[in-house]
């Protein structure tokens, strides 16, 4: 099956709509579930891989996503969304009073694609920053980095150590275990708050 490479305006406004769904549900003390009434595309009822970004005045608020398409985008964006906003460890979860601030952003990923690279000077060579994604993985650890974090670490050499240490591994780690994949994303993204 081909992978999208753009969403129309009403599909993209559709999938924020519900990952606002999601978070409220999940204030609500609710399960993320598919709102009553409102008709899916069958584009976003393709199987998709994606991440939800939740920031708060463009600091991170949290951040889930799952790396294979295993179910329906639209049902991903929900379960991300609720995820993202309550079982982030990093975070306490979203309250009441924060919803009105929050800021969403959906990578939709490509499907991953593997990087064969023999040493870490291939993996910075290949490497296209603001463009690729990467899973790292190695000694049963594995981490990823969408395209959207190269804003921060606009160096290969730091995003690649930033991952590995991410991934719980010293920073300058390599071995002939290492697998590395790319994907890129499609980035749906709204800054504007809760407008419902």
């Amino acid at each position: 099956m081909p992978f999208t490479e753009s969403y129309s305006q009403d599909e993209q406004r559709l999938l924020l709509q519900l990952a606002r769904y999601a978070v409220v549900r999940g204030i609500a003390g609710l399960e993320p579930e598919r709102p009553a009434g409102y008709l899916i595309p069958a584009e976003l009822e393709r199987p998709r891989a994606c991440f939800v970004t939740l920031k708060i005045d463009g600091q991170l608020r949290g951040c889930i996503g799952n790396l294979e398409a295993n179910g329906a985008l639209a049902d991903a964006v929900l379960r991300n969304s609720y995820l993202a906003a309550f079982r982030d460890q990093r975070f306490e979860p979203v309250s009441e009073s924060e919803r009105q601030q929050l800021e969403y952003e959906i990578s939709v990923l490509t499907p991953m694609q593997p990087l064969p690279v023999s040493c870490e000077a291939d993996l910075l060579a290949t490497l296209r920053p603001g463009i690729d994604g990467l899973l790292f993985e190695a000694e049963g650890r594995l981490a990823t980095f969408l395209p959207s974090v190269w804003e921060q670490l606009t160096q290969p050499e730091q995003f690649v150590r930033q991952l590995r240490l991410k991934a719980g591994l010293p920073a300058d780690y390599w071995s002939d275990a290492v697998q590395c994949w790319i994907y890129q994303t499609i980035r749906i993204e709204e800054v504007s708050g809760d407008p419902d």
